[in-house]
């Protein structure tokens, strides 16, 4: 009709009906008005020729016509303007073909209406139509339908958060027994992918009739490929179509957390002729850590997403130090340095236990991103092993060097570089040279742009033997050229070794702002939550999916889990895995849509085989009166009952009803009310579960899990000196012996009142509740196992002192080569252990004013030195009467035979004479022993009484 076409004329039949409909709106008159009952109101219209109107009132007559008119043309689906019928030609069935992945997700609502036109259009030719959806699986039947079960299934198609599968659809569709003459309506999303060329060959073979094809505009497509957690900023990169890059293109993102918050907005910018673009979130890194996902404002599809994992936010940092665990000095910590540097970039995690043979395994199985060992030299093999796995799965492993490290002996593999032993000291009283600072950070090094303080300076240093890979391995050198930072890749992991300490006793590089720097680096290059296995992949269950829009939603029973091995790309995005979150609420990995050197095209003309009809989406100038005409029969129709409530008197009534019964309908309501308001006050009102009482006979040992707890008790109620069980009766007895005479003497000349000796296996118990252990040496004695001398180390590094007891010889040179056998058996077990470097005890050190001032620790032999730990020397400590080392001497080792002259019998008696006939050496064996046991449990801080003396000179001035 000219301008104007029906998309169903058939329902302007009923237009016939308006007569009718004329005939019976005026036959049927309104009811009868309600008047009041008062006689004078029936007397003064008793005289009135007409009590009810016979007909209604020509106005409401037309009103009714009027909108049955419009219901009835509204129906016929009226447009203004049609478009020529591209599929007009053709007998056979229409197979509608629509692209709905990710990249009709923004505007498929219009996409499903120009589907839902043409399958319109093929029922009013009677042809059937398939429709086949391209982000389906095989699930999706194209069987050719009737076009009322078409457009059923069109309303129940949504968008995918995945790419189109054309190829895979024209095979299905393809596989159809006969489709002779049919026309296909193509529905694209206006992107090019790998399988077009193949769909396309694929629908040639068909031999259409027509061909209509619907190209969208990919102005405003853009996806996001990547975010990098950088040091300064949250970097997001972005690709747009190569189509689209006349313009510059600036679009709007934001960052969001878990809870939906907002973090912070950035704009990704396209330069004019460039298809990549970046966003920078310059935020703190505090608040960058809690970003869950970065999105488009607006939220178009799945592609405009980048979902974030626990990888991508704060680190997990192991930490591991081979000093003991209850240091009173924490500026002298190896790890406070660390652990301030790191706390603001990453979770940290400090081993468990002091036993590296448990701790470090335990600590790989949490899935850190970075390990640092702190002056660590001397490993178990189970700790060797777990750090080599680690390493090798992508780990990054940080060491520092110190004075347990300088002092190994044994072939290290877990270092960048091979190691020279001992170490170098720059500056002091015995060295020419002076302390050297840090030379500027070079280019092409990860540590390039830091800028160094002039006043940091190292003074101490381990230095790395030459090789022709050393400069390559070098992240940082001192101004002499000498490697200070080393690294080496080694697997997918790395390796970093600091060449001084983590705190500042050989270096003050750890007290300025570039070690933090120089941390950070570190951390921003390691990967997050390396296993702790090695080829075999990790299965992680779907926990929340995308939806085509990109929202997370519960994942559906189709989702498979995905499977991620270490150092293999992720899985592509697809039906049985689509983008989103795999794994469980207390740690998952994300799997995003577009990889990061993904490329978005455009769709290149198609040959068919037939003619091509191109349309955009949208109706055009062409406009579609069906909207305009119901929401006009619904005016039409709120008019009429509007009139009739008017004409019968309705809203006198409804005024008056409401002013009776107001009281009684707001009283339901405040009952309700009520009735919320005290169920929740129950709730409020209940008690929090009661706590733990007595009566749960387990309550007091829950903590000590896998000890007895009443050894536990008996152990930790008085003080016991401790012995190492030999498996040898008689070394066991003289320790035995000669502990409780010790603690006996103890007892008389101290404060302190020890308890009877115990006897300690270090394979299977507890030796924390002992400050010390006094260990007999003697070749003839069962080598202890591995895991036991693990043990021991774990309980050095924890707080304990270990006193070695050597039977032969005098101690002299400990790295002598000429040894007895019981010094041969302690060289086998210090092997196993991670000791700092040993020296006889100076004449300032606490030991020797610790309860008696002595200089010699003699026992049943007097011609034996007793080692300690080696304390550095402060450039001043000629002038001072003592040194105020850091804690208590983990390892003391002798060949006096202290047992023996401790030992008495139940009599009270000596059980051995000593070496001379002078009585007193046995005193001052006494005192030695009381002297060791006094440093063990106070520690050092009698190191500065010595100082008294010259207090009371100056007060007294």
């Amino acid at each position: 009709m000219g301008a104007l076409s029906f998309g169903a004329p058939l329902v302007l039949v009923g237009l016939l009906a308006l007569p009718a409909i004329w005939w019976l709106l005026r036959l049927t008159p309104p009811r009868p008005q309600t008047e009041a009952f008062p006689p004078l109101r029936i007397l003064e219209r008793v005289l009135k020729r007409e009590e009810t109107p016979a007909r209604s009132p020509w106005w409401l007559t037309v009103l009714r016509l009027l909108l049955a008119l419009l219901v009835i043309l509204a129906l016929a689906a009226p447009i203004l303007n049609p478009r020529e019928d591209a599929l007009a030609a053709g007998e056979g069935p229409v197979v509608v073909m629509l692209d709905n992945g990710w990249a009709g997700a923004e505007r498929f609502a219009e996409r499903r209406e120009a589907a839902a036109g043409l399958i319109r259009e093929a029922g009013q030719r009677g042809r059937p139509v398939s429709l086949l959806l391209t982000a389906e699986g095989a699930d999706n039947d194209p069987a050719p339908v009737e076009a009322a079960t078409a457009l059923e299934r069109l309303q129940a198609a949504e968008p995918r958060p995945v790419p189109t599968r054309r190829e895979a659809a024209a095979e299905r569709l393809a596989a159809l027994p006969a489709l002779e003459g049919a026309s296909l309506a193509l529905l694209t999303d206006g992107l090019d992918t790998s399988d077009t060329a193949a769909a396309t060959e694929r629908l040639r073979s068909l031999n259409l009739t027509g061909a209509l094809l619907y190209r969208a505009g990919l102005e405003s497509t853009v996806g996001l490929t990547a975010a990098a957690n950088g040091t300064e900023a949250l970097t997001v990169s972005g690709i747009r179509p190569e189509g689209s890059v006349a313009a510059p293109l600036s679009v709007p993102l934001r960052a969001l957390d878990r809870q939906e918050r907002e973090i912070g907005r950035a704009d990704l910018v396209f330069a004019a002729g460039s298809t990549a673009g970046e966003a920078r979130f310059a935020v703190p890194v505090e608040l960058r850590n809690d970003i869950a996902r970065i999105e488009r404002e607006g939220l178009g599809n799945a592609a405009g997403v980048r979902l974030v994992d626990d990888s991508f936010r704060r680190r997990k940092v192991g930490l591991v130090s081979g000093e003991a665990a209850d240091i009173a000095q924490p500026l002298l910590s190896p790890l406070y340095y660390i652990t301030r540097a790191l706390e603001p970039y990453a979770d940290l995690a400090r081993a468990q236990s002091a036993d590296l043979a448990t701790a470090i395994p335990q600590l790989v199985a949490e899935r850190p991103s970075i390990i640092v060992l702190a002056d660590i030299g001397v490993m178990p093999e189970a700790a060797t092993e777990a750090l080599d796995t680690f390493v090798e799965n992508g780990g990054t492993l940080v060491r520092f060097a110190g004075p347990r490290l300088a002092a190994s002996t044994a072939e290290d593999t877990l270092v960048p570089v091979r190691l020279r032993g001992g170490e170098r000291q720059l500056g002091g009283a015995l060295s020419w040279s002076e302390p050297q600072r840090l030379a500027p950070m070079t280019a092409g090094t990860p540590f390039a742009g830091i800028a160094v303080p002039a006043d940091v300076t190292v003074s101490r240093q381990i230095l790395a033997e030459p090789s022709a890979e050393l400069a390559s391995r070098t992240w940082a050198s001192l101004a002499d050229g000498t490697p200070i930072v080393t690294a080496a890749a080694r697997g997918a992991g790395t390796i970093v070794l600091f060449h001084t300490t983590a705190e500042a006793t050989w270096s003050n590089l750890p007290i300025s702002g570039a070690f933090v720097d120089m941390l950070r680096r570190v951390v921003t290059l390691s990967r997050g939550g390396v296993g702790a296995s090695g080829d075999a992949p990790q299965t992680l269950p779907p926990y929340r999916v995308m939806d085509g829009t990109g929202r997370l939603v519960a994942p559906g029973p189709e989702v498979r889990p995905i499977e991620i091995a270490a150092g293999a790309p992720a899985p592509a995005a697809s039906l049985e895995n689509p983008p989103g979150l795999y794994g469980t609420a207390d740690g998952y990995s994300a799997l995003n849509l577009l990889a990061s050197d993904a490329v978005l095209r455009p769709l290149p003309p198609l040959d068919l085989g037939v003619p091509l009809t191109e349309r955009a989406y949208g109706l055009g100038d062409a406009t579609d009166l069906t909207p305009w005409l119901f929401a006009g029969a619904i005016l039409l129709f709120a008019l009429d009952a509007l009139a009739l409530l008017w004409m019968n008197g309705g809203a006198g009534r409804l005024r008056a009803r409401l002013r009776r019964g107001g009281a009684a309908t707001a009283l339901p309501t405040v009952l309700l009310a009520a009735v919320l308001v005290l169920h929740a006050g129950s709730v409020l009102a209940q008690a929090p579960p009661a706590p733990p009482t007595a009566a749960d006979p387990g309550a007091a040992t829950r903590g000590l899990e896998g000890i007895d707890a009443e050894a536990a008790i008996r152990a930790t109620e008085t003080t016991h000196l401790a012995y190492v069980e030999t498996g040898e009766e008689a070394t066991d007895r003289i320790s035995r012996q000669g502990l409780s005479g010790l603690s006996q003497y103890i007892a008389s000349k101290t404060a302190l009142e020890p308890g009877e000796p115990a006897a300690v296996d270090i394979a299977r118990d507890e030796l924390s509740f002992y400050p010390i252990l006094y260990w007999p040496v003697h070749a003839s004695a069962p080598m202890p196992s591995p895991e036991a001398i693990s043990r021991v180390d774990a309980y050095m590094k924890g707080g304990g002192t270990v006193l070695f007891d050597v039977e032969g010889d005098a101690m002299g040179d400990l790295a002598g080569t000429t040894v007895s056998a019981g010094q041969r058996r302690l060289r086998d077990i210090l092997a196993d252990l991670d000791i700092p470097p040993l020296e006889p005890v100076p004449r300032d050190h606490v030991l020797t004013k610790a309860f008696y001032i002595m200089d010699s620790f003699p026992g049943r032999h007097s011609g034996s030195d007793l080692w300690v730990e080696s304390l550095q020397r402060q450039a001043d400590a000629e002038a001072r009467p003592a040194s105020a080392g850091d804690g208590v001497s983990s390892i003391m080792i002798t060949s006096n035979d202290f047992a023996s002259a401790w030992a008495v019998d139940d009599t009270g008696l000596f059980v051995f004479p000593t070496d001379s006939a002078d009585p007193s050496q046995r005193e001052w064996s006494y005192r030695a022993g009381v002297n060791i046991v006094m440093y063990v449990l106070t520690g050092n801080y009698k190191a500065d009484q010595v100082h008294v003396p010259a207090l009371l000179e100056r007060l007294g001035q």
